[in-house]
């Protein structure tokens, strides 16, 4: 049994934080909503009023957090995880925040003498509270091999994408790709659709042709196809349009930095920003169909 603190118990952490309870693992986690806390207390976790006190001791260090300046803040500040944790914690950084600032902790864990990964995660909540998620880590061999057991808990798929910020780039690519085959999809399914092709017959078709991807047989924006996807349930996340725009921005930025061309990139970034602009930030990203369609 490993003692482990969890920090950060949104929708995604919440069920990963679960997983690590259930394999046995004495786990404390922190928030800064009591109410997530005691969540995760009911689903055995120990409950830590404050994030000294869920460190102190802890050989594992889990945090899923909104953005990069929180993760400098929890992992860096006066009162954060490397003031009260023990050096020879692993710490293993699931959020989804740029590559520059995945690279800048991992030096700052460096020089504290911490071994540290970044490890954003593909799949949803769904996943998440599944144990299925997918895990890019970045970061050294060594401290790859101290955090890939405790992945493999809260995942079906851990890589090791290389040095520390190389899980954000691939998270970041592969999210932009997303993105742009989602938009895709849906543009599809309504030319199918105004042409007299209903969705079921299309999605038979296309779902084992050379028009096949993720977002369609995974994940289908058009209602009917997959039972399981959100456009089943009106479009209620899943992976919502505000977190798909974040990730769209941390691409474009990390591309500008690159000089890298994503001119397709521009066109999905575009779409998700307006429909964020327009308040539909807690649709799920899929809902972009209805947009396509010209229903909002």
């Amino acid at each position: 049994m490993t003692k482990i603190a969890f920090i950060g118990l949104g929708n995604m952490g919440s069920g990963m934080c679960a997983n690590l309870v259930g394999a046995g693992h004495e786990v404390t986690a922190f928030d800064l909503n009591p109410d997530a806390v005691k969540q995760a207390e009911a689903k055995g976790a120990q409950p830590a009023a404050f994030l000294r006190e869920a460190v102190s001791g802890a050989e594992i260090v889990v945090t899923m957090l909104p953005a990069g300046k929180h993760v400098l803040e929890v992992y860096f500040g006066a009162e954060g995880v490397t003031a009260h944790a023990p050096s020879t914690a692993t710490l293993i950084d699931c959020s989804t925040i740029s590559v520059d600032e995945a690279r800048e902790a991992a030096d700052k864990a460096k020089a504290a003498g911490f071994l540290m990964v970044d490890a954003p995660v593909s799949g949803g909540t769904a996943a998440a509270d599944a144990g299925t998620l997918t895990f890019m880590v970045g970061g050294p061999d060594a401290a790859f091999e101290a955090a890939k057991p405790f992945l493999e808990i809260m995942g079906k798929n851990v890589f090791h994408a290389g040095p520390a910020g190389n899980g954000q780039v691939a998270k970041i690519a592969n999210n932009m790709l997303l993105g742009i085959s989602m938009v895709g999809t849906c543009e599809a399914f309504n030319l199918a659709e105004k042409l007299g092709l209903d969705a079921q017959t299309f999605f038979n078709i296309a779902s084992t042709a050379s028009g096949q991807c993720w977002s369609m047989t995974s994940y289908c924006p058009a209602p009917g196809p997959v039972p399981a996807a959100p456009s089943n349930r009106d479009y209620q996340p899943g992976f919502a349009v505000a977190m798909m725009l974040k990730d769209l921005k941390l691409a474009l930025g990390a591309a500008e930095t690159a000089g890298a061309n994503v001119v397709f990139g521009k066109l999905a970034e575009a779409t998700y920003a307006n429909l964020s602009a327009d308040g539909f930030d807690g649709l799920d990203f899929s809902g972009v169909m209805k947009r396509v369609r010209g229903e909002i």
